[in-house]
């Protein structure tokens, strides 16, 4: 089967994010065994009580006890929402040297490609054990990488983690945290201000003072990002009830992307600072902080022997992304960390998503490349 079959096959099972991913891992599980690897999968729960999966697939190793592997394959299962007019979502459709379909390239291209490399490569001459990894839920928090994270069912030296890089390698990431606001007020008669107080003024008077804590992050830099610092936003502003209401409650959505090596938490003291010094003015100041990620950055080491690898094997220097990935999770578990695969994520997620069959093909190229020279090498 060709890599471009496999990616039809793959797209077409609707596996967004809202759905129990059984059927892709299913499809997975049955083209790994196929290709003789051994597989095991983890089951869970999500937050609407749909039965979700991750799966590893062994190749020179097997879960007897916990696996050791060398190199381990990332893709995501799972993929974003998309537009009900847009028919073919589920059809790949070739066009002008390219294939489109919802996961075409985020992260299903990726996925189809290591499958693709790993049915290439002669598993006898495997001389350290070689792992597919296949996630869900990445899109809506990472979930299943961090499941597989917290319960560690195997160990990797090195993985390559799937995601649309135009076949660059990227050795680091920004993170990505998530909180929510609440700030109290007490409603009245608007026409009587002294009944009440307004929760937008006072939800006001943070978000300057968040604000400033923006600008002072900007001070702690990491060189090879652009921008060079930790990037905060106050997104949502939600607040009153009627236009003759004093509001009685503002909510404040903010999320943050933090440089690899600084804490994610660390926003959240220096807001936690910041509400400290508006208490100080107005004594009746009050407050709710409600944190729901607070997913670390990455960085592997431009001047390893794997870094260095990929640049060669791929033909492009190591670079960053401001966007969060698995990687982090792969880290916990042991491993560097790459980030890499075939497309542009800025064509990721809108409708009419591709990747390039050129890439696609240049992708298994170096993934094959990559397993002989991580697993079958002396």
């Amino acid at each position: 089967m060709t890599t471009a079959q496999t990616l039809s096959e793959l797209v077409a099972i609707d596996s967004v994010s809202a759905r129990s991913n059984a059927e892709i891992a299913d499809y997975l599980a049955g083209r790994c065994e196929a290709l003789g690897l051994a597989v095991k999968r983890f089951p869970y729960r999500d937050d609407n009580n749909l039965e979700k999966f991750n799966l590893i697939a062994l190749a020179g190793a097997d879960f007897t006890t916990k696996p050791k592997v060398e190199l381990a394959l990332v893709g995501h299962m799972d993929t974003v929402p998309y537009d009900p007019a847009w028919s073919d979502a589920t059809t790949l459709i070739e066009d002008d040297g390219k294939l489109y379909a919802r996961g075409a390239c985020d992260t299903k291209g990726f996925i189809a490609a290591a499958l693709s490399a790993v049915g290439s490569t002669d598993l006898q001459t495997l001389r350290r054990p070689l792992a597919l990894v296949f996630t869900g839920d990445e899109e809506v928090g990472l979930l299943g990488a961090k499941r597989l994270a917290a319960a560690r069912p195997l160990e990797a030296r090195f993985s390559i983690v799937g995601e649309p890089t135009s076949l660059q390698p990227i050795r680091a990431g920004k993170g990505y945290c998530l909180a929510e606001i609440v700030v109290h007020g007490r409603e009245g008669h608007s026409a009587y201000p002294a009944l009440g107080s307004s929760a937008i003024f006072r939800a006001a008077h943070l978000i300057t003072r968040i604000e400033k804590v923006a600008r002072d992050l900007e001070r702690e830099q990491h060189p090879d990002f652009d921008p060079p610092f930790t990037t905060l936003n106050v997104g949502l502003v939600r607040g009153g009830s009627a236009k003759n209401v004093i509001p009685g409650e503002c909510r404040l959505t903010i999320e943050w992307r933090p440089i690899p090596g600084q804490r994610a938490e660390r926003l959240l003291e220096l807001i936690d600072a910041a509400v400290a010094e508006e208490t100080k003015l107005d004594s009746n100041f009050s407050c709710v902080i409600n944190a729901s990620r607070t997913d670390s950055g990455f960085e592997s080491d431009p001047q390893s022997q794997f870094v260095q690898m990929m640049e060669r094997l791929s033909g492009k220097k190591a670079g960053t992304v401001a966007f969060g990935t698995e990687a982090a999770q792969m880290m916990e578990l042991g491993s560097r960390a790459l980030v890499f695969g075939p497309g542009n994520i800025r064509v990721a997620h809108r409708t009419g998503e591709f990747v390039p069959i050129s890439e696609l093909e240049s992708c298994v190229t170096i993934l094959a490349r990559a397993i002989a020279e991580c697993c079958c090498g002396a």
